[in-house]
């Protein structure tokens, strides 16, 4: 696969106090669950939120920039990612720690790890996250929700960075949230996030984490590679649903199927490209169109170009 033009030596030169990690040509498919996609321009990784605003502030304009957490929801296109590509490291933005009924943590820390941190500081309402494989910073992008509860039901304010430098707090208003989507610029990277659980029996908090991980294991295809929900589910209906009564059920494309499953879960089946998963996301989706009359909305973000 041909490469990009190299960027990261004049970004360099423009950032000489920069301390993260800058690659060139960097391959993107094992950082995915899907373990597809091209490679980024170049690939970000800061020191810390200082390093992070450093870079945003010098920048050029011009240049594209996306953010990728630890890909759980990403397709990532065979052509590669032009521009940069930022990935928040656990070592810089991994914490997570209770301090009384809020829950701190970075953009980098895993959904389930927040789960965690608050049951063992006996709290509850944050059980929802033990069933979502992505990251804080995807979860505040998204309102990520599963099991009844949303990210807006629990945050009491983020953190982020904009693209000139700026480092930004978030209320929960400010957030705009709405189903799956929150209302923030899209420029904005999120770095850190606090939350308010509500003191309980740890019994009762455990057994809910317990039911939440039961339900991945049994309805959700979790040992394949795969992007987690496909799609939205429109308002008033179920998206597996409606992919099922359009017979998409185990549908293939190339390397690409539909989870028996669960049909709004997209799995590689070992060869697939970004293409072949994409592909067979549009054709459900004019499926569902077509018997149904209802459009499916993709929920897993796609970046990059065909290759």
């Amino acid at each position: 696969m041909t490469g990009f033009p190299d960027i990261t030596s004049d970004l360099r030169a423009a950032m000489p106090q920069l301390r993260g990690r800058l690659l060139a040509n960097e391959g993107l498919a094992p950082l995915t669950w899907f373990r597809v996609g091209g490679p980024a321009q170049a690939l970000f990784t800061p020191a810390d939120e200082d390093d992070l605003a450093y870079f945003l502030k010098n920048l050029p304009d011009d240049v594209p920039l996306h953010i990728v957490g630890v890909g759980s929801n990403l397709i990532v296109r065979d052509g590669g990612v032009p521009g940069v590509v930022i990935r928040l490291s656990p070592r810089a933005f991994g914490e997570a720690k209770a301090e009384g009924e809020i829950i701190h943590a970075g953009a980098a820390v895993l959904d389930k790890r927040v789960a965690e941190v608050a049951a063992a500081a006996d709290l509850s309402g944050l059980e929802f996250y033990f069933g979502i494989p992505g990251t804080i910073g995807g979860a505040l992008r998204m309102n990520a929700g599963a099991n009844g509860g949303e990210t807006r039901d629990v945050l009491v304010e983020a953190t982020g960075i904009d693209r000139r430098g700026t480092k930004l707090t978030f209320s929960n208003a400010d957030m705009k949230f709405a189903y799956r989507m929150s209302g923030v610029d899209p420029d904005i990277i999120f770095t850190s996030a606090r939350f308010r659980g509500r003191p309980a029996a740890p019994e009762a908090i455990r057994e809910r984490m317990a039911e939440v991980q039961s339900h991945r294991e049994t309805a959700q295809p979790i040992r394949d590679k795969t992007g987690g929900s496909t799609f939205k589910n429109p308002p008033g209906h179920s998206a597996w649903r409606l992919i099922d009564a359009a017979d998409c059920r185990g549908l293939r494309l190339g390397g690409a199927q539909v989870s028996e499953l669960h049909c709004n879960f997209l799995i590689n089946t070992g060869a697939a490209t970004g293409h072949d998963i994409e592909a067979l996301g549009d054709t459900v989706r004019d499926r569902v169109k077509a018997h149904s009359g209802i459009e499916l909305h993709w929920e897993i973000k796609r970046i990059g170009i065909p290759a």
